[in-house]
C-alpha cells in the first residue's frame, strides 16, 4: 500500500496551509528528505520534504489550494501500487455555521455623483470610460496594492503570479519595469463654456474597486490581535529618554566594527537592554494562564518585522546571555529570513517578551498591542532633536520615547514603572550593556 503525504502542522497557530507550488510531478522518483512542495502558513512560506522513498503516484492538491491540517497532498509508493485515501480532514472549528461559508461579497459601489452643466451641448454619444475594472474581484496583497498606488500602476492591467492569480509585490515591480501598453485615451474637448467649470468629480477614481480575500497570515493576525486587544486588560506607561549617549556609543562601535561588516542598530541596544531588565525584574518575564501566573525560566526576546501581507516576530533565544554583537548578527539573519518567509517554527515561537520599533518609520511614539502570551510589549519611537533643560540651560538633545503596554492581570503599575525605568537606565548608560 502506497504512503499518503498529508498537510502537516507547521506552526502552533496553523489551521490551514496554502499549497503554493510543487517541486515534483507525478511519476517522479523521490527519496526521504527531497523537497516536494512549498506551503504558505499563517507565519511563513516553508518547503515540505518527503518522508518516504518511492514514486509519486498521484498528486491530490493543485497549487493555490488552501487545505486544512491532515488533508492529503500526494501518494508515494512503488509503480502500480494501490493507495487508500484517508478520511477527509476536519475543517477548523467555527463558532456555529452549519451552512457552508459563502465567498465574501464586496459591498456595492456607491452611485456616481453627476454634475450637470446647465447649458452644456448635448453629446452625440456617452463619453468613453477610462480603464474600467474587469468583471469580478481583483485579488491583490495589501503590500502590492500600496506599492501600485505609490507607483501609479493600474492593477486592472497587471497579471498576478501568486496563488489563485493573486497580485503580489513582484508583479507590481515587473509591471513598473515593463508597463503594459496604455489603453487608448478618449478625445477630450478643450473648449469649456465661459460660464462653466470643470468639477473635481470629473477625475478618475483614486483606485479601482477591488476585494482581496484574507490570506492565511492576515486572517490569523486579525484573529489573534482582536483576541489580544479584547481579552487582555492593557495599560500603558510612557517615558522619554536621553538617547545621546546611546547614539554616540553606537557611532564609536560601528566605526571600529566596519572592517568586519558589522553595523549595530538602535534596536540591537534596545533588545539587549530589555533582556537585561527582564533578568533584573523577572516578574515581567511571565504569562497569565487563566489559572495563575507562569514564570519563564529563560529570556527569549522577540522583535516585530513587517513582511508582505502582515508581520511576524522572530525570537532571539537566551537574549540576556548574548552580546550586542551576537544579538545584532542574529537579528539581521532572522529579519532577512522573515522577509523571505523562510523562518522555521522554532524561530518565531516561544518568545517571552516583544519589542516593536517604528522609529525608522518616523513615528515619535505609539502604543503596541501585547503579543500573547507575553505580559508586556515595548514600543520604540524615533530619536528626535529637541530643546531640553540641562542644569539651568536649554540645549539641543537627542530624545527617544519608550511606551510599555502591560497586561494588568500580571503586571501592576509600579512593577511596570520599575521595569521601564530599568530599560531607561541601561539605554542612557549604554556602556553597561557591553559588560
Amino acid at each position: 500500500m502506497a504512503n499518503i503525504t498529508l498537510m502537516p502542522k507547521l506552526s502552533d497557530t496553523m489551521t490551514v496551509g496554502t499549497l503554493t507550488k510543487w517541486f515534483k510531478k507525478e511519476g517522479d522518483v523521490v527519496k526521504t528528505g527531497d523537497m516536494l512542495a512549498e506551503v504558505e502558513t499563517d507565519k511563513a512560506t516553508m518547503e515540505l520534504e518527503s518522508y518516504f522513498n518511492g514514486t509519486i503516484l498521484k498528486i491530490f492538491s493543485a497549487p493555490g489550494s488552501s487545505l486544512p491540517i491532515g488533508a492529503p497532498l500526494c501518494a508515494i509508493g512503488k509503480p502500480g501500487e494501490t493507495y487508500e485515501m484517508p478520511a477527509p480532514a476536519a475543517a477548523p472549528a467555527a463558532p456555529a455555521a452549519p451552512a457552508p461559508a459563502a465567498t465574501p461579497t464586496p459591498p456595492p459601489a456607491p452611485a456616481p455623483v453627476v454634475i450637470a452643466a446647465v447649458a452644456a451641448p448635448k453629446a452625440a454619444a456617452p463619453a468613453p470610460t477610462v480603464s474600467a475594472a474587469p468583471a469580478g474581484r481583483i485579488r491583490i496583497s495589501p503590500l502590492a496594492r500600496k506599492l501600485a498606488e505609490e507607483k501609479r500602476i493600474d492593477i486592472t492591467r497587471v497579471k498576478g503570479s501568486g496563488p489563485g492569480g493573486r497580485i503580489v509585490r513582484a508583479d507590481i515591480l515587473a509591471a513598473e519595469k515593463n508597463p503594459p501598453p496604455a489603453a487608448a485615451k478618449p478625445a477630450r474637448a478643450d473648449a469649456v463654456p465661459a460660464w462653466g467649470y470643470r468639477s473635481v468629480l470629473d477625475k478618475s477614481p483614486v483606485q479601482a474597486e477591488a476585494f482581496a480575500p484574507a490570506s492565511n497570515m492576515r486572517a490569523t493576525i486579525a484573529r489573534r490581535l482582536l483576541e489580544a486587544k479584547t481579552t487582555i486588560p492593557h495599560f500603558y506607561l510612557d517615558l522619554e529618554i536621553d538617547a545621546g549617549p546611546l547614539l554616540t556609543l553606537r557611532e564609536q562601535l560601528n566605526a571600529g566594527l566596519a572592517k568586519d561588516g558589522v553595523k549595530l542598530s538602535v534596536n540591537d541596544f534596545v533588545l539587549k537592554a530589555a533582556a537585561t531588565a527582564l533578568r533584573a525584574i523577572p516578574a515581567v518575564n511571565t504569562s497569565w494562564t487563566g489559572a495563575g501566573i507562569q514564570s519563564h525560566g529563560a529570556i527569549h526576546v522577540s522583535f516585530a518585522v513587517a513582511i508582505e501581507d502582515g508581520l511576524i516576530t522572530p525570537v532571539i533565544r537566551d537574549t540576556d546571555a548574548k552580546s550586542l554583537f551576537q544579538i545584532s548578527t542574529e537579528a539581521k539573519a532572522l529579519g532577512g529570513r522573515a522577509k523571505d518567509k523562510k523562518l522555521q517554527p522554532a524561530e518565531f515561537t516561544g518568545g517571552t517578551f516583544c519589542v516593536s520599533n517604528l522609529g525608522m518609520a518616523g513615528i515619535d511614539r505609539f502604543c503596541a498591542i501585547i503579543n500573547p502570551p507575553n505580559a508586556a510589549i515595548l514600543a520604540i519611537g524615533a530619536t528626535v532633536k529637541k530643546p531640553v533643560v540641562v542644569g539651568d540651560e536649554i540645549v539641543i538633545g537627542q530624545r527617544m520615547n519608550l511606551t510599555l503596554s502591560c497586561d494588568h492581570r500580571v503586571v501592576d503599575g509600579l512593577l511596570g514603572a520599575k521595569f521601564l525605568n530599568a530599560i531607561k537606565a541601561h539605554l542612557e548608560s549604554p556602556s553597561l550593556l557591553l559588560l
